[in-house]
């Protein structure tokens, strides 16, 4: 399976500018066109980013998340179809990423810019020894677990109110119930009948295991074309 996706994720046509590309379109009349877009369409589903470069920097693919980080924040950019860091700094380790991964080594990379920080895997793509590998893959960090689609999913399908919604963010963010208190300006005690409504709604036998199911939901993003309910 794994050897099958590598093939796909290649195959994908280069793309001129990530931030502006429009959402990837099946095309029917050939099989392994059709094979490729289907899979561009899952990865465009991924609450990860996902790059995919050429050891030159050149972009292959871009999924969605990583395309809408890239435009939110001021640390990794697109020229001319090539992948760029904003800081001259953060362009050195990049580029020293993507050097080691085009001889087969993984490596994380810390970068900043503007008070933003982004770690970046560099992993290699169908890597033989003694051959540059062609293909790299960025993928971009992990979101917080209550910043992805499938925690408002979670939220919505339990039948969570706004509060209780609040609520369960802030526990999942490690605040304590005092913390959580002072936060939303209310008394301690209505923030503990608040985790007890949650508990009870979502089944959970206490908030520690609450928030553990809410680490392992599935890394699914929130489509634009389709709504929460």
């Amino acid at each position: 399976m794994s050897n099958m996706l590598d093939v796909y994720f290649l195959e994908l046509s280069p793309v001129k500018s990530p931030e502006l590309d429009p959402a990837p379109q099946i095309d029917p009349s050939a099989d392994q066109d059709h094979d490729s877009s289907v899979l561009a369409l899952l990865f465009d589903e991924v609450s990860h980013g996902v790059l995919v470069v050429s050891p030159k920097g050149r972009v292959v693919h871009c999924n969605r998340a990583a395309r809408n980080h890239m435009a939110s924040s001021s640390v990794l950019y697109t020229r001319q179809g090539e992948l760029m860091a904003l800081s001259p700094i953060d362009g050195k380790l990049l580029d020293t990423a993507i050097e080691k991964a085009s001889m087969g080594i993984r490596s994380l990379v810390k970068l900043s810019g503007s008070g933003i920080t982004l770690m970046l895997s560099a992993v290699p793509l169908q890597a033989r020894e003694g051959h540059i590998c062609q293909h790299i893959a960025l993928f971009f960090e992990r979101a917080a677990i209550c910043d992805s689609g499938m925690f408002v999913f979670f939220a919505r399908s339990h039948g969570l109110t706004r509060t209780e919604e609040q609520v369960l963010t802030l526990l999942c963010r490690g605040l304590s119930t005092p913390d959580i208190a002072a936060v939303l300006n209310v008394a301690v005690s209505t923030v503990r009948s608040h985790a007890r409504a949650l508990c009870s709604k979502t089944g959970s036998k206490g908030c520690r295991e609450l928030i553990n199911r809410i680490a392992t939901l599935p890394p699914v993003g929130v489509s634009p074309k389709l709504s929460l309910h």
